[in-house]
């Protein structure tokens, strides 16, 4: 492609590598050299930021990490899937390990790293933003419970952190054996805990938001919830389907 120039008067413009046109070797011989400095590049980046990406995944992956005590409503949490597996005849260690990292690890903690500007008021740079896209991804590969396998052709964000991904995938499932030999918490400690949270973060949300957006859910499956209710002795003692119909039909004739 040509187009105008203030000094030669035409420039040229490659479409394709310009090594597929000329010698081949040479090429292949830049490519090389740039894909080398490259990665010491990543490899000098990765060694300075490796102490803090450690600290991370342990104060994640620890259930007393620092002074910080476990929230009563992870453990509360994970007992309830544990409880799952057993109703069902779930014995997979794999598939409760899943469940887990599913529903804590990788369904928040994955978009807070990713995230930053989520919680933390600062700009997230495009530079920034891939680095902690390395990051996350080895997050996700840590929780998972299939084999990490990698190759000459893996990406390069994939090789980056893939001796230390068997030690953090350790961190991982020593935090869920950690939490299993925690003490069982009570309905009675649970409901006692979320009417203090709520209390001390009265003033902080909209209730009337949150229960709209906790009705788009129930709105959408009222008869498989209707159905689980009733079959539940807690609910039924409770009348909970009842009231839960009630709420459908108010519901339905506001709109």
């Amino acid at each position: 492609m040509i187009t105008p120039d203030l000094e030669s008067g035409v420039k040229v413009w490659h479409l394709v590598k310009n090594h597929e046109h000329g010698d081949q070797k040479e090429g292949d011989r830049g490519s090389k050299m740039v894909s080398e400095i490259y990665l010491t590049r990543l490899l000098a980046t990765k060694g300075t930021l490796q102490k803090f990406v450690d600290d991370l995944f342990e104060t994640i992956f620890s259930t007393a990490h620092r002074g910080s005590a476990l929230p009563l409503a992870i453990k509360y949490m994970f007992d309830f899937l544990d409880e799952q597996a057993d109703k069902h005849s779930i014995h997979d260690p794999h598939v409760r390990h899943t469940w887990k990292s599913n529903c804590l690890p990788l369904r928040f903690w994955v978009n807070v790293i990713k995230n930053p500007q989520f919680v933390f008021d600062i700009h997230k740079s495009s530079i920034t933003d891939a680095c902690l896209s390395v990051v996350a991804q080895t997050f996700m590969d840590s929780c998972s419970t299939s084999e990490h396998r990698l190759g000459k052709d893996s990406p390069s964000n994939k090789l980056l952190y893939a001796k230390d991904i068997p030690s953090y995938k350790s961190w991982v499932e020593r935090y869920y054996s950690d939490i299993n030999k925690m003490p069982a918490i009570s309905d009675q400690d649970m409901n006692a805990y979320l009417a203090e949270q709520s209390r001390m973060h009265m003033n902080e949300f909209n209730t009337m938001s949150s229960l709209s957006e906790i009705y788009s859910y129930v709105g959408k499956y009222s008869e498989e919830i209707v159905a689980a209710l009733e079959q539940d002795d807690a609910a039924r003692k409770q009348r909970l389907a009842f009231k839960l119909e009630q709420v459908v039909t108010f519901m339905s004739m506001d709109s």
